[in-house]
């Protein structure tokens, strides 16, 4: 009975799953990984064995996440320059969390038509 209630940890299925379903995205494989693009600027990937996904993230933010959960984020060696962060799946809460992470890296790509016909997807609190 209580193996029905174990949550396993969000997949690439789950990023891709989640990824799609937010308004305007397509898959492309770029790099030998799977991309996903708002409008065609990608806001997330699928790198390595899929076990992680990188994902759009201000600097400032970036490496505050990293300094406080540096068993769930860390900056890929060559990503350092640009405004991405990687989140381990198996460290993410759940789905939820996911969802929320996908959805901000969303945001930071979508052009205003997008945010602007989806406000419950626009500006994260505190924008």
């Amino acid at each position: 009975m209580a193996a029905a209630t174990v949550r396993s940890m969000p997949d690439a299925e789950d990023v891709r799953r989640i990824a799609l379903s937010l308004p305007d995205t397509t898959e492309k494989i770029s790099w030998s990984m799977p991309t996903f693009r708002v409008a065609g600027k990608m806001f997330a990937t699928l790198p390595e064995e899929e076990t992680s996904l990188a994902v759009r993230c201000p600097k400032e933010e970036r490496d505050e996440l990293v300094l406080a959960e540096p068993g769930k984020f860390w900056i890929a060696d060559h990503e350092a320059q640009f405004a991405w962060v990687r989140a381990r799946l198996a460290a993410l809460e759940d789905e939820d969390e996911l969802r929320d992470i996908l959805a901000d890296s969303w945001r930071q790509a979508a052009p205003t038509r997008l945010l602007e016909a989806y406000p419950e997807l626009g500006a994260a609190p505190g924008d």
